[in-house]
């Protein structure tokens, strides 16, 4: 018996799988206005931006599938939004490292942000030299029916980190994941010298900032001194005015 295709049943399928996948992106635009917002804040404050670059993407189905076929999942929507935490992705990149923990901080701290998983690969890099900070994040979008509680990916690294973790994929994938084992030891080196990178700059960035708060804080105090001595001036000027008034000429003595 043949089986007949509910044209119905498929098109309800159809409008459940789209709507699975919008909520992934209004995901992305959500975090990326609040990353925004935080970058803008920051800067407006502190007179520095510490948001480099900001990327995002969104897994495709066939990639999806991929996925939960090696993990030998339910094809079932459900089952996909619990297993696959990464469908939409953000990738933030950083000058220093003091950064990352910063963004990180501000992110976590949103009332509407929940964090599911914490891993950092900063502290303790994987075993090929790789470094970031990864953070699995529940965030509530607002369908016009319901309310999706979804999953989004967000990535923290440094521009040294981001630029080792792009060359070192794009070397793998030239090779087939076949990379000879010469080349994996000379790709962890330069993962060491990256971190090494990193630290240098952020020790820079700590003296900068420190000398830069000891000038400020010494423009401070020269403006200080100008004040109480404009003060002083004018104290001055209003005690011996009525001084000068009592000799000029015309004045009477009382």
């Amino acid at each position: 018996m043949e089986h007949v295709i509910d044209m119905n049943e498929l098109k309800n399928l159809k409008i459940e799988l789209t709507r699975f996948m919008m909520a992934y992106k209004f995901a992305i635009d959500e975090m990326s206005t609040k990353i925004n917002i935080l970058k803008d804040e920051f800067n407006y404050i502190h007179e520095y931006n510490p948001i480099e670059h900001v990327n995002s993407r969104l897994k495709s189905p066939e990639s999806i599938f991929k996925k939960i076929y090696r993990k030998g999942c339910d094809f079932s929507l459900e089952a996909i939004k619990e297993n696959v935490k990464d469908i939409a992705g953000i990738r933030i990149t950083c000058s220093f490292i003091s950064d990352i923990y910063e963004i990180s901080k501000m992110i976590a701290s949103q009332k509407d942000v929940t964090v599911v998983d914490y891993k950092d690969y900063i502290k303790n890099p994987k075993p090929n030299g790789y470094q970031s900070l990864h953070l699995i994040l529940q965030i509530p979008i607002f369908m016009s029916d319901r309310e999706e509680l979804t999953y989004i990916e967000v990535q923290i690294r440094t521009i040294a980190m981001d630029f080792w973790a792009s060359l070192e994929h794009k070397i793998y994938y030239k090779y087939n994941k076949e990379v000879p084992h010469h080349m994996v030891d000379e790709l962890k080196e330069a993962a060491i010298m990256a971190s090494q990178l990193d630290k240098k700059m952020e020790r820079l960035h700590h003296e900068i900032s420190e000398i830069k708060q000891a000038s400020q804080a010494n423009e401070s105090h020269v403006l200080l001194k100008d004040l109480q001595l404009d003060k002083l001036n004018l104290d001055l000027e209003s005690l011996s005015l009525p001084i000068i008034e009592r000799f000029l000429p015309g004045k009477k003595d009382k």
